[in-house]
C-alpha cells in the first residue's frame, strides 16, 4: 500500500509519498500547477512504486483549484480520494497539540489519513463528470438570486414613481407591466400617454389578456398618483428591467442545458411528485455519486441535515439543532423540495400534518419531512426504480 498526499493550491501543489510501513518514499516536494508538474508527479509515483503496489492518492476538496489535477489523476487510473478540509483539519489536530499548519504538514496529514483507513470512499468518474451538472445548477442558483435582488429594486422604484400600480395588477413582475414601465416609467408619463398606445402596449405584452379597460384603469390611477417625478429613478428602473430580461434569457439557456443532462441521467427521483428536473438536478449534482454513502444517515450528514448532539456527564442538549456543516446547496435543495413534495404527495402531506399536530413549528416539521425525503431519494437511487405511491 502506497499513500500519496497532495496539498492543492492555486499555482503549485505540495506532494508527499509514504508506504504502509511508514517509510517515506518521497519527502514533501512541490510541483507547479501545469501539465509538466502533473507529469512530474506521475513519474515520481511510478519511480517510488512497483506494478503490484496498491496506490491511493488523496487531496482536499478545494473547489476549482483541484479540478484539473483531479481529472489528470483519474485519467491515469489512480485511485483518488477527495477529503473534506474539516476532516483533515481535525485529523491534523489529533496528531499534535502544536498549532502547526503549513502546506508541507497538510500533504503529510492527507497521506497519513489515507493510511489510517477512516472509512474514506474513493472519488469516481461518475462524481467527476457530475461536476458539469453541479456547475450549471450552482450557476443557475446565483443567477436566480441576482434576479431576485433586481426584482426587489423594481418594487422599490415603482413605490417611488407610481405606487398605485401595485394594487392594479397581480404582480409587478409580469411581461405586460415590464413593457409598460420600460416605455413609461413614471406616473406622469403614463397619465400623458395616448390611450391607444397604452392599450396596444398592454395587449401585445400580455398576449391579449389586458386591453382597453386595463389601459383606462392604469391611466386614471396615474392621473391621481402621488408618485414622484425623478428622471434618475426612471433611468434606474428602465435599466433594471433590461437586466432582468437579460437574466431571464440566461436562466432559460442554463435550464435547457440542465434538462439535457437530466435526460441523460434518467434519475428516478424526478418521479417523486413535487420534484421537478431543476430541483432534482441540484440534489443529484450536490450529492454526487450515491455509492459513496453506505446509508441515508450519511447522506443526511453530508447535507448538514442531521441533528447535532452534545453530552457530557449528566449534561445533554435538549433541543438539537441541525449541524449545517455539509453542502449548503444540497441542504437548500432538499429543504425546498420537501415543501413541494409535502404539497403534492399525499403520504408526505399526511406526515407533515402529523408533525404539525404534535405542536412542531412549520420549519421544524418540514425538516422532519426533509429527512424522510432523503431516505426516499437514497432508496430510489440505489434501486434505480421509479417512485410509486403507496396503494
Amino acid at each position: 500500500m502506497i499513500s500519496v498526499g497532495i496539498d492543492v493550491a492555486k499555482d503549485k501543489h505540495d506532494c508527499f509519498i509514504i508506504s504502509l510501513e511508514g517509510e517515506v518514499l518521497a519527502d514533501v516536494f512541490t510541483i507547479p500547477n501545469s501539465m509538466e508538474g502533473f507529469r512530474h508527479l506521475l513519474q515520481k509515483i511510478r519511480d517510488c512504486t512497483s506494478p503490484q503496489d496498491k496506490i491511493k492518492v488523496g487531496l482536499e476538496a478545494t473547489g476549482h483549484y483541484s479540478y484539473n489535477i483531479l481529472g489528470f489523476l483519474l485519467d491515469n487510473g489512480l485511485v483518488t480520494y477527495v477529503l473534506n478540509p474539516l476532516h483533515t483539519n481535525l485529523y491534523r489536530k489529533s496528531l499534535s497539540l502544536r498549532k502547526t499548519k503549513t502546506d508541507r504538514v497538510d500533504a503529510r496529514t492527507i497521506a497519513a489519513m489515507l493510511m489510517s483507513d477512516v472509512g474514506l470512499k474513493p472519488y469516481t468518474d461518475t462524481a467527476y463528470h457530475n461536476e458539469e451538472l453541479k456547475s450549471l445548477t450552482r450557476y443557475r442558483f446565483d443567477k436566480v438570486k441576482e434576479r431576485a435582488k433586481l426584482k426587489q429594486s423594481v418594487s422599490r422604484l415603482v413605490c417611488i414613481l407610481f405606487p398605485e400600480l401595485e394594487t392594479l395588477v397581480p404582480s409587478l413582475h409580469m411581461a405586460s407591466v415590464y413593457a409598460l414601465l420600460n416605455e413609461f416609467s413614471e406616473a406622469k408619463q403614463i397619465a400623458e400617454a395616448h390611450l391607444t398606445r397604452l392599450k396596444t402596449l398592454l395587449h401585445d405584452a400580455s398576449k391579449g389578456r389586458y386591453g382597453r379597460d386595463m389601459a383606462v384603469v392604469i391611466r386614471d390611477a396615474a392621473r391621481d398618483s402621488i408618485g414622484s417625478v425623478m428622471p434618475a429613478k426612471s433611468l434606474e428602473l428602465r435599466h433594471t428591467i433590461r437586466l432582468i430580461r437579460e437574466l431571464d434569457a440566461e436562466i432559460d439557456e442554463i435550464e435547457s442545458k440542465i434538462q439535457v443532462l437530466m435526460d441523460e441521467l434518467h434519475s428516478p427521483i424526478t418521479t417523486i411528485p413535487g420534484i421537478g428536473y431543476r430541483m432534482g438536478a441540484m440534489i443529484l449534482a450536490e450529492a454526487g455519486d450515491f455509492s459513496r454513502f453506505d446509508s441515508p444517515d450519511k447522506l443526511l450528514a453530508y447535507a448538514g441535515l442531521s441533528p447535532s448532539t452534545y453530552q457530557s456527564g449528566q449534561l445533554k442538549n435538549c433541543y438539537a439543532h441541525m449541524e449545517k456543516r455539509g453542502s449548503r446547496y444540497l441542504r437548500y435543495a432538499i429543504f425546498n423540495a420537501a415543501k413541494f413534495v409535502c404539497l403534492w404527495n399525499p403520504t408526505f402531506a399526511a406526515y407533515l400534518s402529523k408533525k404539525r399536530a404534535e405542536g412542531k413549528h412549520y420549519n421544524v416539521a418540514i425538516s422532519h419531512a426533509a429527512k424522510k425525503l432523503v431516505r426516499l431519494i437514497f432508496a430510489l437511487e440505489k434501486s434505480r426504480k421509479p417512485y410509486r405511491l403507496p396503494a
